[in-house]
């Protein structure tokens, strides 16, 4: 029998047809890609599925038991109808098949299989339409092998409507038999102190288990080979920096003159972040930091501060920003920051795609020139046509809106510049750890002194659907007392609403609980227009889709308070400050997800003017889109509620396009759960590179390093 390699094209390996079927459904083009698809749960032969439990719309797998048969001829059209249904005991549930009538001999009331289809509804019965099955060969051999085969776990696999679980069970089957040596990623000394098994055992019983009791010995060598593999990769990344050189950037006058203009003094944070940033800016290879902190806690201070350092020996700096809004938004606030005197002398540009073909010549011309030493933009930073004369520091602000990709074609632009990556989503350490392991990160947990606090009440429609009016009255009193607010929605036009217009909307964080959305950015306008207590307040509209200079003048026009009421997309979820915004409405908040409600929350209670948050939900009480909300006002600590969303979410979601990006290295492990793991992987990692960089000696870590941390995975573990 030929012998396959997990490196082995899996048309080699099952043929061209099959193997086309599992690319085109799972993305799969190779044996060890398919090795690693792992059963999501396990049935017995004896054991019937409870069929109450099925949800309408979702594709399945049961373990069920024929009970009755019936062929009929179609009253309306012609053929025949054959209907089978199917019982775990307590309810029942439909089979039918159009004009295959032989398919009787099969489906024979006593008979067990599995069975595979969507679960639809027809006259409020449940049923499978043309389904996939399987039956299990207990008339001849249960005789036989009753004993053995009734207790033998059948591995359940994640499957589509193309390709069913036990198509999967059988093609794995095909590749496990003639799978030759697997070469072992993890180290004898961490195999033998966790108690693991060997590689090629673990592939083996987690799908092919002869009892229930060897899955979890697989799963757990499974997880640590997950857990190293990555470990070794991210560290890797940290080597790769840290062997290029760097221009040393020592602070000098520059800095010394901003600080003594200072109208404030600098929290302790952001003084010991500071200092760690100021040493690595002398370093001998480039800075590699992330600074995470709170709303408001003075992330960019510390970012201002650094371009200073830089810009004290001739280099420059370049802030790359999410959104237009939050770029303008930079480049007024590091000029009002640097003051009359310095201002001139560092020339903060500001260089989006937006701009007047003018304008941006000249901007682009002062980047390439030297002349700007602090240059904010957008994606536009990238263009090959933007040059600089000396790109010592890459600032990026936001790292969830930007993949590792970005940041290093950024950095490309200058010879090895430093990086600081700024978030204000707090990471919890685990997915620190699993995410960002290849950059240094400091916190700044204090808040500066001054600031009022913010309020957060949940407005729960469902309970109480007059709050809906309250929610309105009440920003007009805040208006009426000198003051501004915020109104968030998550669509531009929620009646017109197509993909195209959810560009601003929440992605994905809702799982589907919420129906539609009800109110957008132009419904509540209209609203507000036909008010009774809004007739003298000002209320203007701000969302992805208007002109960038449109969208500039709207948030110029708030912050002057010339705007009494901002009614937004999401485009004001960071970076926007406006001292005089007290108050925060967010319709349906039950279509955001933790972090993204914390960071909006953030937009109010930012001067002297206590906060006021309104999440306002129609979600029934107890429903996990409820529970997001009332996490989010039951605390206003940050760190705090990262975890609330690890737990209330799973990881999937908080690691985003990490997790997405990273299928084929993190299959097993939960970054929640298995926090010790990681630790215990990240040390042994530390001691295998320390000892072998290269990887000369262990050759089955290097062969998984290359095999699921690839380019693309790389790239990807970096997003966040």
């Amino acid at each position: 029998m030929a012998s396959f390699t997990l490196d082995s094209s899996l048309g080699g390996a099952v043929g061209g047809k099959t193997a086309a079927a599992l690319e085109r459904a799972f993305g799969m083009t190779t044996v060890g890609e398919l090795l690693t698809h792992y059963p999501r749960r396990y049935a017995r032969r004896g054991e019937l599925t409870q069929i109450s439990s099925l949800p309408v719309g979702e594709p399945v797998t049961i373990v069920a038991e024929v009970r009755r048969v019936n062929e009929r001829r179609m009253k309306n059209r012609s053929g025949s109808l054959l209907e089978v249904v199917i019982s775990d005991g307590n309810g029942e549930l439909s089979l039918t098949f159009f004009n295959q009538a032989w398919r009787v001999k099969d489906l024979k009331p006593g008979r067990r299989g599995i069975f595979a289809g969507k679960v639809g509804e027809y006259r409020g019965a449940k049923q499978l339409a043309h389904p996939d099955y399987e039956l299990f060969d207990d008339e001849e051999q249960a005789r036989l092998t009753a004993e053995a085969n009734v207790n033998l776990p059948i591995p359940i696999y994640p499957a589509t409507s193309t390709v069913a679980s036990w198509q999967l069970q059988k093609i794995v089957d095909l590749v496990l038999d003639g799978l030759g040596d697997v070469p072992e990623p993890l180290t004898d000394d961490l195999r033998t102190r966790h108690g693991l098994l060997d590689a090629r055992t673990a592939i083996e019983r987690i799908h092919r288990p002869k009892a229930l009791e060897e899955i979890e010995p697989a799963r757990a060598t499974l997880r640590m080979q997950e857990a190293f593999v990555l470990q070794v990769a991210l560290l890797q990344q940290r080597q790769f920096v840290r062997a290029l050189s760097a221009i040393r950037r020592p602070p000098g006058e520059l800095l010394e003159r901003f600080d003594a203009a200072l109208p404030f003094p600098r929290t302790p944070d952001q003084i010991r972040v500071g200092d760690d940033v100021a040493r690595d800016l002398e370093g001998d290879w480039p800075m590699n930091r992330l600074v995470q902190g709170e709303v408001g806690s003075g992330k960019t201070l510390v970012a201002l501060r650094a371009m200073l350092q830089v810009a004290q020996s001739g280099g420059q700096s370049a802030l790359i920003a999410p959104t237009e809004v939050l770029a303008g938004q930079h480049v007024r606030s590091i000029a009002r920051m640097l003051g009359p005197q310095l201002a001139p002398e560092l020339m903060p540009t500001l260089l989006t795609g937006q701009l007047p073909a003018a304008e941006r010549r000249k901007a682009a011309l002062r980047a390439a020139s030297g002349q700007a030493r602090i240059v904010v933009g957008t994606h536009a930073l990238l263009s090959e046509s933007t040059t600089f004369a000396d790109l010592g520091l890459v600032v990026v602000d936001e790292q969830h809106r930007f993949g590792v990709e970005q940041r290093e074609s950024l950095r490309a632009k200058g010879s090895s510049p430093h990086a600081l990556v700024l978030t204000a989503t707090p990471i919890p350490r685990t997915v620190a750890m699993t995410v960002f392991g290849d950059l240094d990160v400091s916190t700044i947990r204090t808040m500066p002194a001054g600031r009022a606090g913010i309020e957060t009440f949940v407005a729960p429609l469902a309970e109480h659907p007059g709050w809906f009016g309250r929610v309105w009255e009440r920003i007009a009193e805040e208006v009426g007392q000198g003051r501004q607010a915020f109104v968030v929605c998550a669509a531009i036009d929620a009646e017109a609403l197509t993909k195209d217009d959810t560009a601003d909307e929440p992605p994905g964080e809702t799982g589907g609980e919420t129906p539609r959305t009800r109110w957008g950015v132009v419904q509540v306008a209209d609203l507000l227009s036909r008010h009774a207590s809004f007739s003298d307040i000002r209320v203007q509209i701000l969302h992805g889709k208007m002109p960038s200079d449109e969208k500039d003048a709207v948030m110029q026009a708030f912050a002057r308070g010339d705007i009494d009421v901002l009614v937004a997309t999401t485009v004001v979820e960071v970076g926007v400050d406006v001292p005089n915004a007290s108050t925060m409405a967010i319709l349906e908040a039950d279509r955001f997800g933790v972090s993204q409600l914390h960071q909006l929350r953030g937009r109010v209670g930012r001067g002297g003017i206590p906060g006021l948050c309104l999440l306002v939900t129609e979600a029934p009480r107890g429903t996990p889109a409820r529970e997001r909300v009332e996490a989010v006002a039951a605390t206003l600590d940050g760190f705090a509620l990262a975890e609330v969303d690890l737990e209330l979410r799973g990881e999937g979601d908080v690691l985003g396009d990490a997790q997405s990006g990273a299928r084929s290295s993190l299959r097993l492990l939960r970054v929640v759960k298995d926090a010790d793991i990681i630790s215990e992987a990240r040390v042994a990692a530390e001691q295998v590179l320390a000892d072998d960089p290269a990887l000369v000696r262990h050759p089955g870590l290097a062969a998984a390093l290359e095999r699921n941390v690839g380019t693309a995975e790389r790239a990807a573990l970096a997003k966040n």
